[in-house]
């Protein structure tokens, strides 16, 4: 008795809460929608520096600038939405319902509108459960696309977790371990998309279980199951879910359509040549507009120092051409890359790197200056490049700085010339980056 007592009481306060929730709807997007506009640069930022840096943390970056980007949108509709909805009952309450009949219309006309109108009860009704359906998909919208990026990850851990044995039965884990987790995936959103058609049937149904149990945990479905279901267990949910996937596409192709400047000059393929000048490539340039250095820099496009600061930031492809040349380096490669600044009974972890002594720094540098050479104007200068760290409050990098001179240099234009031997065993040698600068003595 008592139990149904309790039940009943908090069904009470539910529906209470739920005919006061549109209160609570424009105050939580309100907040929302403030802090989402201060946090949508800085994400934006790091996942552009992971991006550029190769990071494996890119795709939690870009998961949460895609989901920042999911909520402010929707939030945005549904404050106009709900806007909309509260001037329809400020409307009604002047007016009552719609009267087309007192405004003189033809029969045609009549007919016509209020068979489209319909009640103006109804419409605001409409609006209402459009309000409460956006709000309710703006987060499921947010955990699919985690679970998506987890699912991701997941499958990369599988194949770099097991890749680094030579073993037959691991290789086989290996492939088996993807497939099932590819078919799992492919399984799972095509049942999303057909509104559970593998349930449907009892023999699929047995087959697809196990793959249904195993990633309500994988995607972290256990969290938002019963919002899913409650909304597509009527007829209005059923339809907006279906109408939000091409109406989000379509937003997100037009968002990204732009006119480029010429007919002949795409701004995507503006990379440093001999005929073409890139600001990633100039120090000043990227540190005044927030950049991320590409391939190397130089520090600006007019010099006027005695010198040419070179610049290269340490990538994986760099140190996997220089563990191409130099494999007695291999074994002091310390492949957990992702540290922790935090000591353990006093002893920090970042301390541990195998290869961590000057005598290997000196090879792992030497090899760099064999693999990669630079010229200016088809002149070859011998570099004598040092490893450097620098941070700052935004950047922690590693990479290779050097000095050229610039005395013998004519005033005017040149180009800097950044290139690399293909192979261990041959001279072909590839261009990796040419630079222009202008060089006038002050």
């Amino acid at each position: 008795m008592e139990e149904n007592k309790n039940k009943n009481s908090l069904k009470k306060i539910l529906d209470r809460l739920q005919e006061d929730s549109w209160q609570l709807e424009l105050l939580v997007s309100g907040f929302t929608i403030f802090g989402l506009f201060y946090a949508l640069d800085p994400v934006g930022d790091a996942f552009k520096k992971a991006l550029y840096e190769g990071n494996i943390l890119k795709d939690l970056y870009q998961a949460v600038y895609v989901a920042i980007l999911i909520l402010f949108f929707n939030l945005i509709i549904h404050v106009i939405l709900r806007s909309l909805w509260i001037g329809a009952l400020g409307v009604r309450y002047i007016s009552g319902e719609v009267d087309i009949s007192k405004l003189n219309y033809t029969e045609r006309f009549a007919n016509y509108l209020n068979k489209k109108i319909g009640s103006f009860d109804h419409y605001i009704e409409n609006l209402e459960k459009l309000c409460s359906v956006i709000f309710a998909i703006s987060f499921l919208l947010i955990f699919y696309f985690f679970a998506i990026i987890l699912l991701q990850y997941l499958i990369n851990f599988v194949d770099s977790f097991t890749s680094d044995d030579g073993s037959i039965l691991l290789l086989v884990l290996r492939y088996t371990l993807i497939i099932l987790l590819l078919v799992g995936a492919v399984l799972t959103f095509f049942d999303y998309l057909t509104l559970g058609l593998l349930k449907k049937n009892k023999w699929v149904a047995l087959l697809y279980f196990p793959f249904y149990w195993v990633f309500s945990y994988l995607t972290l479905s256990f969290l938002y199951r019963p919002l899913f279901y409650n909304l597509i267990d009527n007829k209005f949910g059923r339809r907006i879910s279906f109408m939000l996937l091409p109406f989000y596409l379509s937003v997100l192709f037009i968002s990204n359509m732009y006119k480029e400047q010429s007919g002949f000059i795409s701004y995507n393929s503006v990379t440093s040549n001999a005929i073409r000048a890139n600001s990633r490539n100039y120090e000043n340039l990227v540190e005044k507009n927030g950049l991320f250095i590409s391939v190397l820099t130089i520090q600006s496009k007019v010099i006027t120092d005695p010198y040419i600061k070179v610049k290269i930031p340490l990538s994986d492809a760099i140190e996997d051409r220089i563990l191409e040349f130099n494999e007695s380096l291999k074994p002091y490669q310390d492949k957990h890359l992702y540290k922790s600044y935090m000591d353990i009974f006093g002893k920090s972890i970042v301390s541990t790197f195998k290869g961590n002594t000057d005598s290997l720094h000196l090879e792992f540098l030497k090899t760099f200056e064999k693999i990669y050479t630079i010229k200016i104007d088809s002149i070859p200068y011998k570099t004598e490049f040092v490893i450097v760290n620098e941070d700052d409050s935004k950047n922690r990098v590693i990479g290779f700085e050097t000095y050229i001179g610039t005395t013998s240099l004519a005033e005017g234009k040149h180009i800097l010339v950044f290139s690399r031997y293909k192979h261990p065993d041959t001279d072909s040698v590839i261009t990796m980056k040419e630079i222009p600068f202008w060089y006038y003595k002050e």
